[in-house]
C-alpha cells in the first residue's frame, strides 16, 4: 500500500507540469531561440514569441510589428557590428516592418518590459530581403546562422515569407 501511495505521487509529480506547460502554451505565444555561436565561443541568441501565423492575414504593412504583442530579444556576449551600427555586449529590443519586397528589422535599445515603442531609441534599422516559402510555416521561426567565424546570419520565416541578410559580425 504505501508503495502504491509513493508510485502515485511521483507519477502526479511527472504528468502535473505537463499539465501546467499545455494550459500556458495554449493561452500564451511559445517561446522561441535562435543561437549562434562565434568561433570564439562567444554567442548571440534572439528570443521571440512563436507566434501562429494566420493564412487568411498579412502582416501590418509598414506598420512596426512586435511578435505576440511583445518585441524580440537580442542578447549579445560580444560586441558586434550590424549594418551601420556598433553593439556592445547586452541586450537590446528587435522590431520588425514587413513590407512588399523587404521587411525592416529595427534594432532598439529599450528592452523595459512592457514599454512602448520609442523610434529615438533605434540603433539601427537594417533592410532584409523576403521571398516566397515552398512551403507556408504554421508559425514564426527565427534561425541563426554560423557562416563565418565572426559572422552569425538571422532568417526570419513566418507564414509564406522568409526575410533574410541579417549579418552579425563579431568585431
Amino acid at each position: 500500500m504505501h508503495r502504491l501511495a509513493i508510485f502515485l505521487t511521483l507519477l502526479g509529480g511527472l504528468l502535473l507540469p505537463n499539465i501546467t506547460v499545455a494550459q500556458q502554451a495554449a493561452s500564451d505565444p511559445e517561446p522561441g531561440a535562435g543561437v549562434c555561436t562565434f568561433a570564439d565561443g562567444k554567442q548571440l541568441t534572439v528570443r521571440y514569441n512563436r507566434v501562429v501565423a494566420d493564412p487568411k492575414k498579412d502582416l501590418p504593412a509598414g506598420k512596426l510589428w512586435a511578435p505576440g504583442g511583445d518585441p524580440m530579444n537580442l542578447f549579445t556576449e560580444t560586441e558586434l557590428t550590424v549594418g551601420n551600427a556598433q553593439l556592445p555586449i547586452g541586450a537590446y529590443s528587435m522590431y520588425i516592418i514587413p513590407a512588399k519586397d523587404n521587411w525592416t528589422l529595427i534594432i532598439n535599445k529599450n528592452v523595459v518590459a512592457g514599454s512602448p515603442y520609442d523610434e529615438k531609441q533605434d540603433l539601427v534599422r537594417v533592410q532584409m530581403p523576403t521571398g516566397k516559402l515552398p512551403k507556408p510555416e504554421d508559425q514564426l521561426f527565427v534561425y541563426m546562422g554560423h557562416i563565418a567565424p565572426k559572422r552569425c546570419e538571422m532568417r526570419v520565416d513566418y507564414g509564406k515569407i522568409r526575410a533574410d541578410g541579417i549579418e552579425f559580425n563579431e568585431k
